[in-house]
């Protein structure tokens, strides 16, 4: 407790670069895997080399990516890029699967019913498939939001602050105060990002509210 009270300064720089590392892969592997996504689904011969490709990416060790990835964007093994970089890319490897599936699930007639409206192939994905496709896009967001936030602890092997250096700090000098507040930290802030984008959700899709009104009513109008 001595540690934890004496070193508070320490923990905030750490879970703020933390953060600072994790929100940007999130919301650029998002905006990435929609496009590549929304291919996979809409043209069917390139779903295998999009999805599986992409999904092979998550099975590349990320100690061994944060090293040679500085090789190829020319950045330094420490840099904030390379981190960023490489998380991004697990995004992916996780979001373009979702972003697939979600489109799939969308009902036909929705679709149907809009190209009969005059719809053009944009409006009707901004319009229809996007909004009908929410629920699936965000549980996918959910988890590579969830996995960032753990991904970015492996940085702090490599010098990189954030949280999991209180990982490395903690076991070299046997401070095990340290390292459960690196652990609780991750976790906690894992949990606040998870909730931030339900919140998001809720209030982006509004009918979701809707079904979750209907559900706890039993349906009675």
């Amino acid at each position: 407790m001595n540690w934890l009270a004496n070193n508070q300064q320490t923990i905030w720089a750490a879970l703020w670069a933390h953060l600072a590392l994790s929100l940007p892969p999130i919301v650029a592997s998002f905006l990435i895997s929609l496009p590549l996504g929304w291919a996979a689904h809409r043209h069917r011969w390139l779903r295998f080399p999009v999805v599986t490709g992409s999904s092979l990416m998550y099975a590349i060790p990320s100690l061994p990516l944060l090293i040679v990835l500085p090789l190829i964007i020319g950045t330094t093994v420490r840099s904030s890029v390379n981190v960023v970089v490489a998380l991004t890319l697990y995004g992916i490897a996780l979001m373009v699967r979702s972003v697939a599936d979600s489109l799939d699930a969308v009902p036909r007639d929705a679709v149907t019913s809009a190209t009969a409206m005059g719809y053009s192939p944009v409006r009707r994905f901004l319009a229809v498939e996007l909004p009908l496709a929410g629920p699936g896009l965000l549980a996918g967001l959910r988890v590579v939001a969830v996995s960032t936030m753990a991904l970015v602890t492996v940085s702090a092997v490599l010098g990189v602050q954030s949280l999991g250096v209180l990982f490395t700090d903690g076991f070299q000098r046997g401070i095990i105060a340290e390292v459960v507040t690196g652990i609780v930290g991750t976790v906690a802030l894992a949990l606040v990002v998870d909730r931030t984008l339900v919140a998001i959700g809720w209030v982006s899709m509004p009918w979701l509210r809707v079904g979750a009104t209907k559900s706890d009513t039993g349906g009675a109008p």
